[in-house]
């Protein structure tokens, strides 16, 4: 079984190197995908997403697992591909314009360190475009965000980028964990629940 990771905005694929580790020690081989949001088009991206997976996977087994905009470059890519993955998991995707998005991507700095992904994010048209991924897939979501009366989100359950709410998708199970936005890759419960799904699919010996 192989695994394509790929890492969220303004983030490195080394983001994904802890997640990596656990499931090549759980005998699924990981690939981490690059990008930059700052010097590549979205387009461009996407097929060379395509071309990666394709040339990594070959006629194997694989799951996907993205986090942040690559839970978006994720659902972008999987209509483009012949062989699809096994399954899917989406760490904090974003599946709708979220508030954080709609309040900075106005600021110029944002603007263009965010480059033409963040345009992509805060379009609700383009958002909706989206598809289901059309194979077995589960939605991780953060909830080690502030709340109460000084958050943004106020009582919102949320991961300090986005709100639970804004990650969920019709028909995806969906579950929380105790974490930030940024890390929630690291999670050894999820990567343990990831391992365990895959499993169920497809049997992988265990150590």
């Amino acid at each position: 079984m192989h695994a394509i990771l790929i890492h969220g905005m303004g983030r490195l694929p080394f983001a994904m190197s802890l997640l990596a580790a656990r499931l090549w020690a759980s005998d699924i081989r990981p690939h981490l995908f690059a990008y930059s949001v700052v010097f590549e088009h979205w387009g461009d991206c996407i097929q060379r997403l395509e071309k990666f997976i394709t040339k990594r996977v070959e006629a194997n087994e694989y799951i996907m697992i993205g986090h942040s905009l690559g839970t978006v470059l994720t659902r972008a890519v999987i209509p483009r591909l012949t062989h699809k993955p096994s399954a899917c998991f989406l760490l904090a995707p974003p599946t709708r314009v979220c508030k954080t998005v709609s309040i900075f991507r106005h600021y110029r700095l944002v603007k263009f360190f965010g480059g033409e992904c963040l345009q992509i994010l805060s379009s609700e048209e383009f958002m909706d475009t989206l598809q289901s991924t059309g194979v077995p897939t589960k939605i991780y979501a953060g909830t080690g965000g502030p709340r109460g009366r000084y958050s943004p989100f106020g009582d919102e359950p949320n991961d300090g980028v986005l709100t639970v709410r804004e990650t969920f998708l019709p028909g995806i199970p969906q579950q929380t964990v105790p974490v930030l936005h940024p890390f929630i890759m690291n999670s050894k419960a999820l990567a343990r629940d990831i391992v365990k799904v895959t499993r169920s699919l497809s049997p992988i010996r265990a150590k």
